[in-house]
């Protein structure tokens, strides 16, 4: 049987990149708390692989990407839209914790579960097609040793207080520069980046060592379930899933979220529409697992590549090259960063670069179509608000 190339590269799918700086990954600027710079490329097919510096903490993740086989992937990898529920979940977990401790909130048996939605509708192969995102549903199970109110209060203004929610609140439509077979052209179908395009990045990923004392824990990620397991699974499952317009498709992803006794968050995602691998996560702010700024930054360059590159495939286009650098911007979190406020982001910035045989018009439609269709790029453009629950014990019985 073929090997994928992510089985061929026999890498970890995530690990600490010991070398990013000499290998053409620098640290970025840092003026909003927390910048990260991520690098895509594709590997051929679904299969993609990221690197994500922080600026506040100097750490560069490197990442694998795949889609189960209802898209054509290989099942190697989470899928993009999976790392964004991840870093989601882990960043609401790190405000509600820290908020619980500012104010001698004690929170026990705590459990995080969260919703996240999406829809397409129109087709892709015409480019007609357009995706979005659904306020995402977030259920705190938990036991407290104060009031509904008081409880109620704390999960709301933590929520608010993630570096997220910058993004989710409001609408922020991303901004791009596109470089087509090494010119660069002014973005016409999506919002243009007022600054010059960044130097093509090429291809440095082959030369990323792995940090040899990393302090990273075992088991970063696994596979929980593969697609057919997942699906036999989720037979006869009712879901609680939002009414969509006559056309729609609907995208429901489902993660669950608890501590560990040592403090990394353990993370169980599943995809209930449509149906795809369960993964199992692991997530830390120290550097023992991936964080969450840098687990939202993979996804949204992930999904985003994997548009350009599904259009550019089902519309027969002749796409002989693409990545991109993105930099995203959050404000540290109200309460992880003791900043006391609500969480801030910048719109995304993304530099495309596209090696194609076609003409610069085929160039923009496609950078057009992967901004329409991607689902996280929807998730910044639409105003999102979560909505919030907790349950008790008592509640529950």
């Amino acid at each position: 049987m073929t090997k994928s190339p992510l089985e061929e590269m026999g890498e970890p799918l995530y690990f600490i990149a010991a070398n990013a700086e000499e290998a053409g990954f620098p640290v970025p600027p840092n003026p909003y708390g927390q910048s990260l710079r991520t690098w895509v490329r594709s590997l051929g097919g679904m299969q993609k692989e990221a690197l994500v510096v922080s600026a506040a903490t100097g750490t560069a993740w490197r990442f694998a990407c795949d889609e189960g086989a209802h898209l054509g992937g290989f099942n190697k990898a989470p899928n993009p839209l999976t790392y964004l529920s991840a870093g989601m979940i882990a960043s609401y977990m790190n405000e509600i914790t820290v908020l619980a401790a500012q104010r001698d909130i004690v929170l026990t048996n705590l459990e995080l579960v969260l919703e996240n939605f999406y829809f397409r509708d129109g087709d892709f192969r015409k480019g007609s097609m357009m995706s979005g995102a659904l306020p995402p549903e977030l259920t705190v199970h938990c036991e407290a040793d104060c009031d509904e109110q008081a409880l109620s209060t704390l999960l709301y203004e933590a929520v608010a207080a993630s570096p997220l929610n910058g993004l989710a609140r409001g609408s922020h439509p991303s901004l791009f520069t596109l470089v087509h077979n090494g010119n660069a052209l002014t973005p016409e179908q999506v919002t243009p980046l007022d600054a010059p395009p960044f130097d093509d990045p090429g291809d440095n990923f082959p030369k990323l060592e792995r940090l040899a004392d990393s302090p990273a824990v075992p088991d970063l990620i696994t596979l929980l379930v593969d697609e057919d397991a997942a699906r036999d699974a989720h037979a006869g499952l009712e879901l609680q899933s939002p009414k969509l317009a006559e056309g729609q498709q609907l995208l429901h992803m489902h993660t669950r979220c608890v501590l560990r006794p040592d403090g990394v968050k353990e993370i169980f995602k599943e995809q209930y529409a449509p149906v795809a691998p369960s993964w199992h996560f692991l997530s830390d702010e120290t550097g023992r697992a991936p964080d969450a700024a840098s687990l939202i930054s993979a996804g949204i360059g992930l999904c985003f590549m994997t548009q350009m590159g599904r259009f550019s495939h089902m519309a027969k286009l002749p796409l002989e090259g693409y990545r991109i650098i993105q930099d995203t911007h959050f404000s540290l979190g109200g309460a992880s960063g003791k900043t006391g406020k609500a969480g801030e982001a910048m719109p995304v910035e993304t530099h495309v670069f596209l090696d194609t045989g076609t003409d610069d018009a085929t160039a923009q439609q496609i950078l057009g179509v992967g901004e329409r269709t991607c689902f996280l790029h929807a998730f910044c453009r639409d105003d999102v608000k979560a909505k919030v629950r907790s349950s008790r014990p008592a509640q529950a019985a």
